[in-house]
């Protein structure tokens, strides 16, 4: 039996799109709901009580849309918040941070692993958790990149600008003798161009939402959850808190199909 219901996916803003983009090319037959908060980006600086607020808000709006799921696609939103939308909801709520940890494991050699983030997903702790309980040994360094989120939703993903400040950033975990690199934010795939240059051919950057999308198939699949659309493409659903245009206009870079509609939300009332 098929279940043609939406997931729900969403994020602080746009980032979460990579994830987005990443479902469509694993599990094509599936409906997606996207909500990007763009109007309350970004969430790296926020008490970790607001965010959990606002996730909460966004999958109270996402249920009414009847999804069978819901992917936090967000780093800083799933650090405090996945443990409450579990206990609160009925549904699989499936986060970022534990498949990035798995992800980071197998491609380390070393076992030590660089992870760059916002600054709320790195004063979490919880990839070094996370990896730590698959790997004891492992030793992990965070770094904190404030300027990248601006810079990437600014549509300055391959600057010069940009490739300094990743030089800026990137500096110290290189020293530290890393093999593999989190990219611990969905926006940061944006940047793997830049990344990879100044990582070097030693260092595997590890995208968290590939082994996202396997744990989310893996969870439906279980239940007898996954889709079937037949020869029909799904009707994507798109919303955000801001300024739709803005949105689509990103969503063009990111996405292999056009955004034609984007819907706007007072999140506030949910």
């Amino acid at each position: 039996m098929a279940d043609n219901r939406p997931i729900g996916v969403f994020d602080s803003g746009v980032g979460g799109l990579t994830v987005f983009r990443e479902i469509m090319k694993k599990m094509p037959d599936e409906k997606v709901v996207y909500f990007g908060d763009t109007a309350r980006v970004p969430y790296g600086d926020r008490d970790p009580a607001q965010v959990v607020d606002f996730s909460r808000q966004i999958v109270r709006f996402l249920r009414t849309h009847n999804v069978k799921a819901v992917v936090i696609a967000c780093n800083t939103a799933t650090a405090p918040s996945l443990p409450y939308l579990r206990a609160e909801n009925d549904i699989p709520i499936i986060g970022v941070i534990q498949p990035g940890a798995r992800g980071a494991c197998a491609a380390s050699a070393s076992g030590k692993i660089g992870v760059i983030a916002t600054a709320g997903t790195i004063k979490s702790g919880q990839y070094p958790k996370h990896i730590k309980e698959i790997r004891p040994e492992a030793e992990v360094f965070g770094k904190a990149c404030p300027k990248f989120v601006p810079l990437i939703e600014a549509g300055k993903t391959h600057a010069e600008e940009t490739a300094a400040v990743v030089h800026e950033y990137l500096g110290e975990l290189k020293d530290k003798g890393i093999d593999a690199l989190v990219m611990g934010c969905t926006h940061y795939p944006l940047l793997r161009d830049l990344l990879q240059k100044e990582c070097g051919e030693g260092i595997t950057l590890v995208n968290p939402a590939e082994e996202t999308v396997k744990e989310l198939h893996e969870t439906l699949a279980a239940s007898d959850g996954l889709a079937s659309c037949g020869d029909a493409l799904p009707a994507h659903e798109y919303y955000c808190s801001g300024d739709p245009e803005s949105f689509r206009a990103f969503a063009a870079k990111v996405l292999p199909q056009e955004v034609s509609q984007v819907g706007v939300i007072d999140i506030d009332k949910y």
